[in-house]
Protein backbone atom coordinates (compact mmCIF):
# COMPACT_ATOMS: atom_id res chain seq x y z
CA UNK A 1 0.00 0.00 0.00
CA UNK A 2 2.84 2.36 0.94
CA UNK A 3 4.65 1.66 -2.34
CA UNK A 4 1.42 2.30 -4.26
CA UNK A 5 0.99 5.71 -2.57
CA UNK A 6 4.64 6.50 -3.33
CA UNK A 7 4.16 5.77 -7.05
CA UNK A 8 0.99 7.88 -7.10
CA UNK A 9 2.93 10.73 -5.52
CA UNK A 10 5.69 10.42 -8.13
CA UNK A 11 3.13 10.29 -10.96
CA UNK A 12 1.39 13.45 -9.70
CA UNK A 13 4.73 15.26 -9.56
CA UNK A 14 5.50 14.19 -13.11
CA UNK A 15 2.17 15.60 -14.27
CA UNK A 16 2.85 18.88 -12.49
CA UNK A 17 6.26 19.18 -14.14
CA UNK A 18 4.74 18.33 -17.52
CA UNK A 19 2.03 21.02 -17.22
CA UNK A 20 4.51 23.61 -16.03
CA UNK A 21 6.98 22.96 -18.85
CA UNK A 22 4.42 22.91 -21.62
CA UNK A 23 2.54 25.91 -20.26
CA UNK A 24 5.58 28.15 -19.86
CA UNK A 25 5.47 31.79 -18.83
CA UNK A 26 3.13 34.40 -20.28
CA UNK A 27 5.66 36.97 -21.44
CA UNK A 28 2.98 39.44 -22.54
CA UNK A 29 1.40 39.33 -19.08
CA UNK A 30 4.80 39.71 -17.40
CA UNK A 31 5.45 42.94 -19.34
CA UNK A 32 1.83 44.07 -19.10
CA UNK A 33 1.38 44.55 -22.86
CA UNK A 34 -1.06 43.18 -25.43
CA UNK A 35 -0.10 40.62 -28.07
CA UNK A 36 -0.37 43.37 -30.70
CA UNK A 37 2.10 45.65 -28.88
CA UNK A 38 4.79 47.30 -31.01
CA UNK A 39 8.50 46.86 -30.31
CA UNK A 40 8.71 50.39 -28.91
CA UNK A 41 5.79 49.69 -26.55
CA UNK A 42 7.53 46.52 -25.38
CA UNK A 43 10.80 48.41 -24.80
CA UNK A 44 9.03 51.16 -22.88
CA UNK A 45 7.14 48.67 -20.70
CA UNK A 46 10.32 46.71 -19.96
CA UNK A 47 12.31 49.80 -18.96
CA UNK A 48 9.58 51.01 -16.65
CA UNK A 49 9.13 47.64 -14.93
CA UNK A 50 12.87 46.88 -14.80
CA UNK A 51 13.44 50.15 -12.96
CA UNK A 52 10.62 49.44 -10.50
CA UNK A 53 11.57 45.80 -9.89
CA UNK A 54 15.36 46.03 -9.87
CA UNK A 55 16.70 43.93 -6.95
CA UNK A 56 18.85 46.85 -5.75
CA UNK A 57 15.69 48.89 -5.13
CA UNK A 58 13.78 45.99 -3.53
CA UNK A 59 16.33 44.45 -1.16
CA UNK A 60 13.61 43.50 1.33
CA UNK A 61 11.53 41.64 -1.26
CA UNK A 62 12.76 38.02 -1.71
CA UNK A 63 10.78 37.67 -4.98
CA UNK A 64 12.24 40.79 -6.63
CA UNK A 65 15.14 38.94 -8.25
CA UNK A 66 12.84 36.31 -9.79
CA UNK A 67 10.52 39.01 -11.14
CA UNK A 68 13.50 40.84 -12.59
CA UNK A 69 14.72 37.66 -14.32
CA UNK A 70 11.22 37.03 -15.74
CA UNK A 71 11.18 40.58 -17.10
CA UNK A 72 14.56 40.04 -18.75
CA UNK A 73 13.44 36.76 -20.33
CA UNK A 74 10.19 38.31 -21.57
CA UNK A 75 12.02 41.30 -23.06
CA UNK A 76 14.67 39.13 -24.71
CA UNK A 77 11.99 37.14 -26.55
CA UNK A 78 9.38 39.79 -27.39
CA UNK A 79 11.92 42.40 -28.56
CA UNK A 80 13.32 39.91 -31.08
CA UNK A 81 11.08 39.41 -34.15
CA UNK A 82 12.14 35.79 -34.81
CA UNK A 83 11.89 34.67 -31.20
CA UNK A 84 8.56 36.46 -30.81
CA UNK A 85 7.06 34.64 -33.82
CA UNK A 86 8.23 31.28 -32.45
CA UNK A 87 6.86 32.13 -29.01
CA UNK A 88 3.49 33.22 -30.45
CA UNK A 89 3.16 29.88 -32.31
CA UNK A 90 4.60 27.41 -29.82
CA UNK A 91 4.99 29.19 -26.47
CA UNK A 92 8.13 29.21 -24.34
CA UNK A 93 8.76 25.50 -24.95
CA UNK A 94 8.91 26.16 -28.70
CA UNK A 95 11.95 28.39 -28.13
CA UNK A 96 13.85 25.37 -26.78
CA UNK A 97 13.48 23.26 -29.92
CA UNK A 98 16.88 22.12 -31.05
CA UNK A 99 18.24 22.10 -27.49
CA UNK A 100 19.30 18.82 -25.94
CA UNK A 101 16.70 19.50 -23.26
CA UNK A 102 13.74 19.59 -25.66
CA UNK A 103 12.05 16.63 -23.99
CA UNK A 104 9.98 18.03 -21.10
CA UNK A 105 10.61 14.83 -19.05
CA UNK A 106 14.33 14.52 -19.73
CA UNK A 107 15.46 16.79 -16.90
CA UNK A 108 13.03 15.15 -14.48
CA UNK A 109 14.03 11.55 -15.19
CA UNK A 110 17.65 12.64 -15.59
CA UNK A 111 17.73 13.54 -11.89
CA UNK A 112 16.50 10.12 -10.72
CA UNK A 113 17.41 6.52 -11.22
CA UNK A 114 14.58 4.26 -10.10
CA UNK A 115 16.36 0.98 -10.60
CA UNK A 116 19.48 0.27 -8.58
CA UNK A 117 20.90 3.80 -8.50
CA UNK A 118 18.67 5.64 -6.06
CA UNK A 119 18.38 9.42 -6.24
CA UNK A 120 21.05 11.21 -8.28
CA UNK A 121 22.33 14.72 -7.71
CA UNK A 122 19.86 17.59 -7.65
CA UNK A 123 19.13 19.85 -10.58
CA UNK A 124 22.30 21.50 -11.82
CA UNK A 125 22.68 25.25 -11.84
CA UNK A 126 22.65 26.73 -15.34
CA UNK A 127 26.09 28.21 -16.17
CA UNK A 128 26.17 31.84 -17.20
CA UNK A 129 28.54 33.94 -19.28
CA UNK A 130 30.35 36.98 -17.93
CA UNK A 131 28.69 40.35 -17.45
CA UNK A 132 29.96 43.27 -19.53
CA UNK A 133 30.21 46.79 -18.05
CA UNK A 134 30.59 49.70 -20.49
CA UNK A 135 30.99 53.40 -19.64
CA UNK A 136 28.56 55.66 -21.48
CA UNK A 137 29.42 59.38 -21.70
CA UNK A 138 26.30 61.53 -21.29
CA UNK A 139 25.95 65.32 -21.36
CA UNK A 140 24.23 67.27 -18.60
CA UNK A 141 21.68 68.42 -21.18
CA UNK A 142 20.72 64.80 -21.88
CA UNK A 143 20.40 64.06 -18.17
CA UNK A 144 18.14 67.12 -17.80
CA UNK A 145 15.76 66.55 -20.72
CA UNK A 146 16.23 62.85 -21.50
CA UNK A 147 17.33 61.29 -24.77
CA UNK A 148 17.57 58.04 -26.73
CA UNK A 149 21.06 56.82 -27.61
CA UNK A 150 21.75 54.06 -30.12
CA UNK A 151 24.78 51.82 -29.59
CA UNK A 152 26.05 49.18 -32.01
CA UNK A 153 26.96 45.95 -30.19
CA UNK A 154 29.00 43.20 -31.83
CA UNK A 155 27.89 40.17 -29.86
CA UNK A 156 29.28 36.63 -30.29
CA UNK A 157 26.42 34.32 -31.30
CA UNK A 158 26.55 30.50 -31.42
CA UNK A 159 26.13 29.08 -34.94
CA UNK A 160 25.90 25.39 -35.96
CA UNK A 161 29.21 23.75 -36.91
CA UNK A 162 30.12 20.26 -38.17
CA UNK A 163 30.60 17.46 -35.66
CA UNK A 164 29.69 17.10 -32.02
CA UNK A 165 31.19 18.20 -28.72
CA UNK A 166 31.05 17.19 -25.08
CA UNK A 167 28.71 19.44 -23.13
CA UNK A 168 26.90 19.77 -19.81
CA UNK A 169 29.77 18.01 -18.06
CA UNK A 170 29.16 17.39 -14.35
CA UNK A 171 30.20 15.24 -11.43
CA UNK A 172 27.69 12.52 -10.53
CA UNK A 173 27.56 9.87 -7.84
CA UNK A 174 27.39 6.34 -9.29
CA UNK A 175 26.57 3.20 -7.30
CA UNK A 176 28.44 -0.03 -8.04
CA UNK A 177 27.33 -3.44 -6.65
CA UNK A 178 30.34 -5.32 -5.29
CA UNK A 179 28.46 -8.39 -4.16
CA UNK A 180 25.35 -9.56 -2.37
CA UNK A 181 24.31 -6.65 -0.14
CA UNK A 182 27.55 -4.77 -0.82
CA UNK A 183 27.63 -1.44 -2.69
CA UNK A 184 30.22 1.22 -3.37
CA UNK A 185 29.52 4.86 -4.37
CA UNK A 186 32.02 6.87 -6.41
CA UNK A 187 32.00 10.19 -8.18
CA UNK A 188 32.73 10.44 -11.86
CA UNK A 189 32.46 13.02 -14.62
CA UNK A 190 29.55 12.59 -17.02
CA UNK A 191 29.15 14.58 -20.25
CA UNK A 192 26.47 14.80 -22.93
CA UNK A 193 27.02 14.81 -26.68
CA UNK A 194 25.81 18.08 -28.19
CA UNK A 195 25.87 19.50 -31.73
CA UNK A 196 29.04 21.47 -32.35
CA UNK A 197 28.86 25.26 -32.52
CA UNK A 198 31.12 28.18 -33.36
CA UNK A 199 30.92 31.75 -32.13
CA UNK A 200 30.26 34.34 -34.84
CA UNK A 201 30.08 38.09 -34.07
CA UNK A 202 26.77 39.64 -35.05
CA UNK A 203 25.92 43.33 -35.18
CA UNK A 204 23.02 44.40 -32.99
CA UNK A 205 21.59 47.88 -32.47
CA UNK A 206 20.78 48.66 -28.83
CA UNK A 207 18.65 51.63 -27.86
CA UNK A 208 19.41 53.21 -24.49
CA UNK A 209 16.93 55.59 -22.91
CA UNK A 210 18.63 58.38 -20.97
CA UNK A 211 15.89 59.26 -18.50
CA UNK A 212 15.65 62.74 -16.95
CA UNK A 213 17.37 62.87 -13.58
CA UNK A 214 19.66 59.87 -14.09
CA UNK A 215 22.78 60.16 -11.96
CA UNK A 216 26.48 59.76 -12.59
CA UNK A 217 27.44 56.12 -12.05
CA UNK A 218 23.91 54.79 -12.51
CA UNK A 219 23.71 51.56 -14.50
CA UNK A 220 21.38 50.70 -17.38
CA UNK A 221 21.02 46.91 -17.83
CA UNK A 222 20.41 44.82 -20.93
CA UNK A 223 19.58 41.29 -19.79
CA UNK A 224 21.31 38.45 -21.69
CA UNK A 225 23.35 40.82 -23.90
CA UNK A 226 26.68 40.09 -22.21
CA UNK A 227 29.28 37.42 -22.92
CA UNK A 228 27.80 34.11 -24.16
CA UNK A 229 28.28 30.74 -22.50
CA UNK A 230 28.45 27.82 -24.90
CA UNK A 231 26.59 25.51 -22.48
CA UNK A 232 24.44 28.04 -20.65
CA UNK A 233 22.94 31.50 -20.66
CA UNK A 234 24.67 34.74 -21.72
CA UNK A 235 25.61 37.29 -19.09
CA UNK A 236 24.17 40.78 -18.87
CA UNK A 237 25.36 43.99 -20.51
CA UNK A 238 25.32 47.06 -18.28
CA UNK A 239 25.96 50.63 -19.38
CA UNK A 240 27.35 52.89 -16.66
CA UNK A 241 26.36 56.56 -16.94
CA UNK A 242 29.36 58.90 -16.96
CA UNK A 243 28.27 62.54 -16.68
CA UNK A 244 30.45 64.84 -18.78
CA UNK A 245 31.75 68.10 -17.31
CA UNK A 246 29.67 71.13 -18.28
CA UNK A 247 31.04 74.57 -19.14
CA UNK A 248 28.39 76.56 -17.19
CA UNK A 249 26.68 74.30 -14.66
CA UNK A 250 27.87 71.97 -11.92
CA UNK A 251 25.55 69.29 -10.58
CA UNK A 252 25.38 68.21 -6.95
CA UNK A 253 22.59 65.72 -6.43
CA UNK A 254 19.45 67.36 -7.82
CA UNK A 255 20.83 70.91 -7.40
CA UNK A 256 22.67 72.96 -10.02
CA UNK A 257 25.37 75.58 -9.41
CA UNK A 258 26.60 78.35 -11.69
CA UNK A 259 28.35 81.75 -11.53
CA UNK A 260 27.66 85.07 -13.22
CA UNK A 261 30.04 88.00 -13.41
CA UNK A 262 28.71 91.57 -13.15
CA UNK A 263 30.39 94.96 -13.22
CA UNK A 264 30.94 97.06 -10.09
CA UNK A 265 28.38 99.51 -11.46
CA UNK A 266 25.79 96.70 -11.69
CA UNK A 267 26.72 95.54 -8.20
CA UNK A 268 26.02 99.01 -6.80
CA UNK A 269 23.01 100.04 -8.88
CA UNK A 270 21.25 96.74 -9.60
CA UNK A 271 21.14 94.47 -12.63
CA UNK A 272 18.99 92.15 -14.70
CA UNK A 273 20.33 89.18 -16.68
CA UNK A 274 19.00 85.99 -18.32
CA UNK A 275 20.74 82.62 -18.01
CA UNK A 276 20.20 80.06 -20.76
CA UNK A 277 19.23 76.80 -19.04
CA UNK A 278 20.11 73.24 -20.12
CA UNK A 279 16.88 72.84 -22.12
CA UNK A 280 17.13 76.30 -23.70
CA UNK A 281 14.62 78.19 -21.54
CA UNK A 282 15.71 81.51 -19.99
CA UNK A 283 16.11 81.95 -16.23
CA UNK A 284 15.68 85.59 -15.27
CA UNK A 285 18.00 86.90 -12.54
CA UNK A 286 17.15 90.37 -11.22
CA UNK A 287 18.40 92.40 -8.27
CA UNK A 288 17.93 96.10 -7.47
CA UNK A 289 19.83 96.15 -4.17
CA UNK A 290 23.58 96.44 -3.72
CA UNK A 291 25.19 93.08 -4.46
CA UNK A 292 28.41 92.03 -2.77
CA UNK A 293 30.99 89.63 -4.27
CA UNK A 294 30.13 86.03 -3.43
CA UNK A 295 26.41 86.72 -2.93
CA UNK A 296 24.24 83.69 -3.79
CA UNK A 297 20.86 83.92 -5.49
CA UNK A 298 18.60 80.86 -5.22
CA UNK A 299 16.08 79.85 -7.86
CA UNK A 300 13.53 77.22 -6.83
CA UNK A 301 12.54 74.40 -9.22
CA UNK A 302 15.34 75.32 -11.65
CA UNK A 303 17.65 72.45 -10.72
CA UNK A 304 17.78 68.89 -12.05
CA UNK A 305 14.62 66.78 -12.25
CA UNK A 306 14.42 64.09 -9.59
CA UNK A 307 14.91 60.62 -11.13
CA UNK A 308 12.12 58.98 -9.14
CA UNK A 309 9.70 61.88 -9.69
CA UNK A 310 10.43 64.18 -12.63
CA UNK A 311 7.83 66.68 -11.40
CA UNK A 312 10.15 67.54 -8.51
CA UNK A 313 13.23 69.62 -9.33
CA UNK A 314 16.16 70.79 -7.26
CA UNK A 315 17.49 74.28 -6.65
CA UNK A 316 19.62 76.49 -8.89
CA UNK A 317 22.31 78.35 -6.95
CA UNK A 318 23.82 81.41 -8.68
CA UNK A 319 27.00 82.87 -7.19
CA UNK A 320 27.74 86.50 -8.08
CA UNK A 321 31.26 87.58 -9.04
CA UNK A 322 31.99 91.32 -9.25
CA UNK A 323 34.37 92.56 -11.92
CA UNK A 324 36.17 95.58 -10.44
CA UNK A 325 37.38 98.32 -12.84
CA UNK A 326 41.07 98.74 -13.53
CA UNK A 327 43.03 101.99 -13.38
CA UNK A 328 43.14 104.83 -10.88
CA UNK A 329 40.67 107.44 -9.66
CA UNK A 330 41.51 111.13 -9.27
CA UNK A 331 41.43 112.79 -5.86
CA UNK A 332 38.14 114.48 -6.74
CA UNK A 333 36.57 111.20 -7.96
CA UNK A 334 37.58 109.44 -4.76
CA UNK A 335 36.02 112.17 -2.66
CA UNK A 336 32.82 112.09 -4.70
CA UNK A 337 32.67 108.31 -4.34
CA UNK A 338 33.01 108.51 -0.55
CA UNK A 339 30.13 110.97 -0.45
CA UNK A 340 27.94 108.73 -2.62
CA UNK A 341 28.70 105.54 -0.69
CA UNK A 342 28.44 107.23 2.72
CA UNK A 343 30.88 104.67 4.10
CA UNK A 344 33.76 105.49 6.40
CA UNK A 345 37.17 103.95 5.81
CA UNK A 346 37.31 100.74 7.88
CA UNK A 347 39.67 97.77 8.09
CA UNK A 348 39.50 94.65 10.24
CA UNK A 349 41.74 91.59 10.47
CA UNK A 350 39.94 88.36 11.39
CA UNK A 351 39.86 84.59 10.78
CA UNK A 352 37.48 84.17 7.86
CA UNK A 353 37.45 80.37 8.19
CA UNK A 354 36.28 80.38 11.81
CA UNK A 355 32.65 79.89 10.91
CA UNK A 356 33.26 76.65 8.92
Amino acid sequence: MASQISWIFIFVNILLVFVQVLGGRDFYKILGVSKSATTNQIKKAYRKLAKENHPDKNRDDPEAEDRFKDLGAAYEVLSNDEKRKTYDRHGEEGLKQGDSSGDPFSSFFGDFSFFGGGMREQQRETPKGGDVLVDLDVTLEELFTGNFVEVVRYKPVAKPAPGTRKCNCRQEMVTHQLGPGRFQMSQQQVCDECPNVRMVPEEKLLEIEIEPGMRDGQEYPFVAEGEPHIDGEPGDLRFKIRQLKHSKFERRGDDLYTNISISLTDALTGFEVEIKHLDGHAVKVERQKITWPGAIIRKKHEGMPNYENNNVKGMLYITIDVDFPKGELSKEEKEDLRKILKQESKQKVYNGLQGY
